[in-house]
């Protein structure tokens, strides 16, 4: 048995290596896996870079694509559907991770007396999405004082979009990134925000129309881009804060999404459950009790956009 992975997920090589000998894997960074490199591979384990479909698969044996991550819009599952391959993504991994970002990203904004905060009474905040995330940022917020009005429609949670856009003075977004919701914070729902709403967005770069948000005025922190890693330099300048789609990057949350990954490979292959809190995390970890973290990563890439890739790997997980 044969698994190809991507080299920067954490304690799945080791731990692979250690329980499984008799399983073959190989790492590789996210731009050397393509289809000669997967042709004899059983089993894909995968980040956001690496496009899965059918220029990835088409005459290989894999049987299992795992991404460890919470979305899955760079697998074609339709193509993996029709042709037998089983796939996975690790939905509420890195929730309280995500969770943490948000609150660190409102902490700064409040420290640094965006106008939303100038107001004697608590701000409201809408949630778009109310999934794992957004049910933590719910809470929270909640815990912080503040107003919250939510929106899920599939889910049949909150209100209206529109009454989201025209009653909070911060909106975050937590969905995936689908056709219904491509594009979802644009022109239309701006021109509908208060004047000075502050817009974040730590879910999927296309949810939010880049653009409309530069042109709209409002202060705006953003953790996923249109077009990872070439971002809108313009747009990165302007935002209050800004990070390289580091929101979910934490220790519990890597070691949660290998371990659904380890998971799955057990189940469909049977092979003996692997444990992987067993395996201490031996890389390094962001200095702890900075209350200027998100600032001095908006700093690093604004100075350095061209440098997206390599600040996200080389972040030290929190």
């Amino acid at each position: 048995m044969v698994i190809v992975c991507d080299q920067y997920i954490p304690f799945l090589v080791e731990a692979v290596q250690k329980a499984w000998p008799q399983v073959q894997i190989y790492p590789m960074k996210p731009e050397q896996i393509d289809a000669s490199a997967v042709r004899e591979a059983d089993v894909l384990v995968i980040r956001t870079r690496t496009q899965v479909n059918e220029a990835l698969l088409s005459g290989s044996r894999v049987r299992l694509v795992c991404t460890a991550t919470i979305g899955f819009d760079h697998i074609d599952t339709a193509y993996c559907d029709t042709h037998g391959i089983h796939w996975m993504s690790c939905p509420g991994c890195n929730a309280q991770a995500v969770c943490d970002y948000i609150e660190q990203a409102i902490d700064e904004s409040k420290s640094s007396n965006l106008p939303i905060f100038k107001s004697s009474n608590p701000p409201t905040i809408g949630i778009v999405g109310v999934g794992h995330v957004g049910s933590l940022v719910a809470k929270m917020a909640e815990r912080k004082g503040f107003k919250v009005l939510l929106n899920d429609p599939p889910k049949g949670i909150g209100i209206s979009l529109d009454k989201i856009a025209k009653n909070c003075d911060i909106i975050t977004f937590h969905v995936p990134l689908v056709c219904p919701t491509r594009h979802l914070c644009d022109e239309n729902f701006l021109s509908h925000c208060k004047p000075d709403a502050l817009i974040i967005n730590a879910a999927r770069g296309g949810v939010v129309d880049e653009q409309a948000l530069l042109h709209s005025g409002h202060p705006f922190i953003l953790d996923t881009w249109e077009n990872e890693p070439n971002l809108n330099k313009e747009v990165l300048q302007s935002a209050f804060r800004a990070s390289m789609h580091i929101a979910g990057y934490s220790v519990q949350g890597k070691r949660n999404a290998t371990q659904m990954c380890l998971n799955s490979i057990a189940n469909l292959f049977q092979l003996p459950p692997i444990d992987v809190s067993a395996y201490p995390y031996s890389g390094k970890t962001a200095e702890p009790n900075n209350p200027h973290w998100l600032e001095d990563i908006t700093r690093q890439l604004k100075a350095q956009p061209e440098q997206f890739e390599t600040l996200r790997k080389n972040y030290y997980l929190r």
